[in-house]
C-alpha cells in the first residue's frame, strides 16, 4: 500500500507543503506499494509465538535458503540488515582506509553517506545525457587509490539499465583485485532479456559482488532482509564484520514463503510494471522526458517537477535540479503525479480528462487496498 499521510523522516515541512498542503502520498522511497503477500504474511504470524527467542547467533539458515534458491554455495551468500547494512560490510571490509569510492551520480543516497561514515574518499561519475551511467568515465576515474566500486543495474534513480555486453566489457577493464558491488536492489523488475547469467559472471569475475533485496519487490522493506552473493573468498571477507543475533528468526520465515509465493510475486511485479509504463506514457505525452525505467519508480527531470509534486502534496526524492523520483504501482497516486505535474506553469494549463487518460481507464480494476489515514 502506499504509505500514509506523515511527515517522512529528514524533510523538511518547506519541501512538502506551500501554506497549508498536507501530505497525501510518500512516493519517495520507492517502495512496494503492497503490503506482504498473503502467505508470507502467515507465516510472519506464525513466528510472532517465538519472539520471545534469539536467533541464530550468527545466520546459517538465511544463506543457506538463499544459496538453495540461487544455486550456490551457502558460503558464497552473506546477510544483513537490508542490501544497505550489507553494502555497509562490504564498505567496512574491502577497501583500505581513505582509498576511493568510484560511483554515478545521481546515484543511491546510501554511497555516498556510508562512505562518509566509514571514511571512503567519494568518486562520482555523472550520468551520461540519457540519464545512464558511464561506465567509461567511472573506468577512467579508476585508479591506484580506488578501493572500490559501485555499479546499479537497474540504476537508482533513473531506473535505466546498463546493457550486459557494456556491462561485461567494464568488469574486464577494471583490474581483478579491485571489488565491485553490482547492485541490484531492482532486479526482480528486469524483463528476461536483461537478465545476466550470474553463475557465469560471478565465476569470471570473482572480485564481484552482487547486492539483493527483499525490500522492493517482495514488499519486505520493514523487515530489512538483504544479501549479496560473489567468491566464497570475498564473501568470508565480508562477514567478518557480521552482527551477532543481527539476522532475526522472521527472515527466514519470510524469504521461505516469499520463494513459495514466486507466482503470486510475478502477478504484482506485472501489475507494477504496467503501472509505470502507463504513467510513463502519459507523462510524455505532457512534454516530460521520462526515461524508460526497469525499476518500481520513474525519474521525472525538470526543474519545477519536485515543487510541484510539494504543491500536491506529494513526497518524491528530489534532486538538486529539482528533478524527482516517484515510486510506481498505486493506481490513485499514479493519477495524483500526472493532475499534479499537469497543473504547474510549464505545462501550459494542460488537465487531465478523465476520458483521455489511459492509465485512469485501464487501471481503475487494479486499485490496491490503500490505506489513506493514519496507521492504525
Amino acid at each position: 500500500m502506499t504509505r500514509p499521510a506523515r511527515w517522512p523522516t529528514g524533510l523538511r515541512g518547506s519541501e512538502l507543503t506551500h501554506g497549508a498542503t498536507a501530505l497525501r502520498y510518500d512516493l519517495s522511497l520507492s517502495e512496494n506499494p503492497f503490503p506482504p503477500l498473503p502467505s508470507v504474511v502467515a507465516a510472519l504470524d506464525r513466528c510472532l509465538g517465538e519472539a520471545n527467542r534469539y536467533p541464530e547467533f550468527l545466520p546459517k539458515r538465511l544463506p543457506a535458503l538463499i544459496a538453495e534458491h540461487l544455486g550456490l554455495e551457502a558460503d558464497q551468500v552473506v546477510v544483513g540488515s537490508g542490501a544497505t547494512g550489507v553494502a555497509l560490510q562490504i564498505m567496512q571490509t574491502l577497501p583500505g582506509p581513505r582509498d576511493g569510492f568510484v560511483y554515478a551520480t545521481p546515484t543511491f543516497d546510501g554511497y555516498p553517506i556510508m562512505a562518509d561514515m566509514v571514511g571512503l574518499r567519494s568518486v562520482a561519475v555523472p550520468l551520461d545525457p540519457h540519464g545512464r551511467q558511464d561506465l567509461w568515465g567511472m573506468a577512467r576515474a579508476v585508479d591506484a587509490g580506488t578501493g572500490l566500486i559501485a555499479v546499479c543495474r537497474p540504476h537508482n534513480p533513473t531506473g535505466t539499465v546498463v546493457a550486459a555486453a557494456e556491462l561485461k566489457a567494464f568488469l574486464c577493464a577494471i583490474p581483478s583485485h579491485l571489488p565491485v558491488i553490482l547492485d541490484e536492489a531492482y532486479v526482480e523488475f528486469l524483463g528476461a532479456a536483461d537478465t545476466l547469467d550470474h553463475h557465469e559472471l560471478i565465476e569470471r569475475h570473482p572480485n564481484v559482488l552482487v547486492l539483493r533485496t527483499f525490500s522492493k519487490a517482495y514488499g519486505l522493506a520493514g523487515l530489512r532482509i538483504g544479501y549479496a552473493f560473489g567468491a566464497a573468498d570475498l564473501v568470508r571477507r565480508v562477514r567478518r564484520l557480521q552482527l551477532p543475533f543481527g539476522v532475526p528468526a522472521l527472515a527466514v520465515a519470510a524469504v521461505r514463503a516469499s520463494y513459495a509465493a514466486e507466482a503470486e510475486l510475478g502477478e504484482r511485479i506485472l501489475r507494477i510494471t504496467t503501472e509505470r509504463e502507463l504513467l510513463r506514457t502519459e507523462l510524455r505525452r505532457g512534454g516530460i522526458r521520462v526515461p524508460r525505467s526497469s525499476a518500481n519508480f520513474l525519474y521525472l527531470p525538470g526543474r519545477d517537477i519536485a515543487p510541484a509534486l510539494a504543491l500536491a502534496g506529494i513526497a518524491a526524492k528530489r534532486y538538486p535540479d529539482g528533478s524527482a523520483r516517484v515510486a510506481v504501482g498505486d493506481p490513485g497516486a499514479d493519477r495524483a503525479v500526472l493532475h499534479a505535474l499537469a497543473a504547474r506553469p510549464s505545462a501550459g494549463g494542460r488537465s487531465l480528462r478523465h476520458d483521455d487518460s489511459r492509465l485512469l481507464t485501464l487501471t481503475a480494476r487494479y486499485e490496491p487496498s490503500v490505506v489513506r489515514g493514519p496507521r492504525r
